[in-house]
């Protein structure tokens, strides 16, 4: 490995927010004053490189005290976790939420994807960029979704170097005796890494503030004075349906103070983690596969399937990561579940990594998500003081502890083995598979990755049975299913109901608007279905039936004041900047995607004609060639607009 470190020096502020993260470096290897040490030899060798994991927390320590990452703070950090300059320069530019070059301490982030769109977003960024002009001190970012959209069009204002609100820490929402104990008191865990990440998060230093829906005049004030930017709607405020009895994965959300714990264990909560104790691992994972649950994020592979090749596996440790990088355009179900009843998705992993023989949780959540993130970082903490974390859990004699690792906008680390790559401090870019993560996965050991809505599934199945679970929704799909609905519709927001319920029910229950045009099923990755076709059911057999897909639960409407090229034009550039790259079907094929459609919008007749033809064949190959799902997918949308809406004819 060659080290090649340039001349460029750390400022005090790089330093202290390297140092805070990392402790004050030992030699001068690590950048310590050479009076005292010999900058020959380095202090730590393997051990200072099985850190690498701590890449990325150390870009996010940078990028949020000093707005972005220079060369010199960049050769610190490196120097301190013994890693090339080069890779982590590849790492620091993967990802969206990063910069490498120098820009303003407040960036302002204005959503141009498709319900943000179709709500008017491009007038917005017009209007906002107008207003904030180089001398504002505002760099303005046009970019992906931000998982607002039930209020859509959203703009979101981070500011680096400064608490997130006067007189209270950057993550300190719900900061009470709990966060002061820190790993003192009962049942606190060891030190190490889950307390590290406490401290780790108390030292972030930076503001932001949600504006949606937002205005001009909103968001040049979140922007400008993110301090005194109005509160974001409680997160009930995205559940029509909160308060209905019949609820079951969102029953707590609008009922619990999502701060806590001991109104959650009021409402039920830990009843599925005793039953667990109870059954024990191998007991807890037959209940599960009977339950029928399937993965809720797209793939609907068999949970209790996943848990089990996992727990079989001979090598140790294992690990339990969720996937909490819900970057689909169109998905908010997990911030709504995370925001509102963190301690349910605390208390699932538990669960999980019980079952699975995993005594070490990674929650890798959205970077765009700063309330999820305050959230559940109060819960864990929470949860480690009062014995539900740490070395006993409930008494025991299990050992689980869960670490947050927040992603930086990147929406392919949703794919599991880019995730992997992305905690290990390496560019997220998805793995060849086999082997498969539960054979190797994180760190290269047994792994079960489950995203935030499959986990939270968990606790019903335990609490009512599996029978009882099993006999919700139809006998492929089992239980009840999140949808976040968003678009043309009168009520916007996130519905709970039982996997074959037809799309006219739920269109119903939002209020969709008489002038339909389309309806776009499971997000950017998903397709478009005919406002005819509204009886199709919401399960996984029955969209593959029809044609289409359910994906992660995403259900977009538009009415015929929403041009469709455009939109097909917008989803087009989404694949082309999120591909990572890495292989040659999606890296070219996403291009020449949208090359195609802005010919078409600019032409007709026979140059539209030959564009299709050359469309089918990069779809095609995209879809049969490429390494993950973000390039097999990256075509379905715009095929099922040509052949299901005639979008071109």
């Amino acid at each position: 490995m060659d080290l090649r470190f340039g001349d460029s020096k750390p400022t005090d502020e790089e330093r202290a927010a390297v140092d805070a993260l990392l402790g004050p470096p030992e030699s001068s290897w690590e950048g310590a004053d050479r009076s005292d040490a010999d900058l020959r030899w380095a202090r730590g060798g393997r051990e200072a490189r099985d850190r690498r994991d701590l890449l990325l927390p150390g870009l996010h320590a940078l990028n949020d005290r000093v707005g972005w990452i220079s060369e010199g703070a960049l050769d610190y950090l490196c120097r301190r976790l013994t890693v090339p300059p080069a890779e982590a320069y590849g790492v620091a530019t993967f990802y969206a939420m990063f910069s490498v070059k120098p820009r303003p301490a407040t960036v302002l982030h204005l959503c141009t994807d498709l319900a943000c769109t179709a709500a008017g977003a491009t007038r917005l960024c017009a209007d906002v960029e107008a207003r904030l002009g180089p001398e504002s001190g505002v760099r303005v970012e046009r970019g992906p979704c931000l998982g607002l959209c039930e209020r859509a069009p959203a703009a979101l204002a981070i500011r680096a170097g400064v608490p997130a609100r006067p007189g209270v820490p950057p993550l300190g929402e719900f900061e009470d005796e709990a966060v002061q104990a820190g790993s003192e008191g009962p049942g606190a865990a060891a030190p190490g890494v889950g307390n590290e990440e406490g401290r780790r998060g108390r030292n972030t230093l930076h503001a932001t503030a949600i504006c949606a829906p937002a205005t001009p005049d909103a968001a040049v004030q979140a922007a400008t004075t993110p301090e005194s930017a109005p509160a974001e709607p409680s997160p009930e405020a995205a559940v029509p349906q909160a308060g209905d009895p019949a609820l079951t994965l969102l029953a707590r959300v609008g009922t619990v103070d999502p701060a806590s714990l001991d109104d959650y264990r009021a409402h039920g909560g830990y009843t599925a983690l005793r039953r667990a104790f109870a059954l024990g691992p191998a007991a807890v994972i037959r209940e599960v596969t009977d339950s029928g649950l399937v993965g809720r994020g797209g793939a609907a592979f068999p949970t209790g399937r996943k848990w089990q090749a996992t727990a079989a596996r001979p090598d140790h440790p294992h690990y339990v990561v969720c996937n909490a990088d819900e970057s689909e355009p169109g998905t908010f179900k997990d911030r709504v579940l995370m925001e509102g009843d963190p301690y349910a998705l605390v208390e699932a992993m538990t669960i999980a990594a019980y079952a699975t023989g995993a005594h070490q949780g990674y929650l890798y959540l959205r970077g765009e998500y700063p309330r999820a993130l305050a959230r559940l970082t109060h819960a864990i903490t929470q949860a480690r003081v009062r014995g539900l974390l740490g070395e006993d859990v409930l008494g025991q004699g299990y050992a689980f502890d869960i670490e947050i690792r927040r992603g930086a906008g990147a929406y392919v680390c949703g794919e599991e083995t880019a995730l992997f790559n992305s905690i290990e401090g390496y560019r997220g870019e998805p793995r060849s598979k086999p082997p498969f993560p539960v054979e190797k996965g994180l760190f290269g050991r047994p792994t079960v990755e489950n995203n935030v809505e499959t986990l939270v599934n968990v606790l019903p199945v335990l609490t009512m049975g599996a029978p009882a679970y099993a006999a919700i929704g139809t006998a492929a799909s089992t239980g009840p299913k999140l949808f976040c609905v968003s678009g043309s519709v009168e009520r916007p927001g996130v519905y709970e109901l039982p996997f074959g319920a037809t799309l006219g029910e739920l269109l119903t229950l939002a209020g969709v608007r008489k002038s339909l045009r389309a309806v776009l099923l499971g997000g950017a990755a998903g397709g478009f279905v005919r406002p005819d076709e509204l009886d199709i059911p919401l399960t996984f057999e029955g969209t593959r039936q029809a044609g289409t897909t359910l994906g992660s639960g995403v259900v977009m409407a538009f009415d015929d004041t929403v041009p469709l090229p455009g939109l097909l034009l917008r989803i087009a550039e989404f694949f082309r900047d999120e591909s990572c790259g890495q292989c040659v079907p999606c890296r070219v094929g996403t291009v020449r995607q949208e090359e195609a459609l802005r010919r078409i919008a600019d032409r007709t007749g026979v140059a539209a004609a030959d564009d299709i033809a050359l469309l089918r064949e990069v779809g095609r190959a995209m879809r049969d060639a490429s390494i993950c799902g973000l390039g097999q997918t990256a075509w379905n949308a715009v095929e099922s607009a040509i052949d299901r809406l005639g979008a071109y004819e």
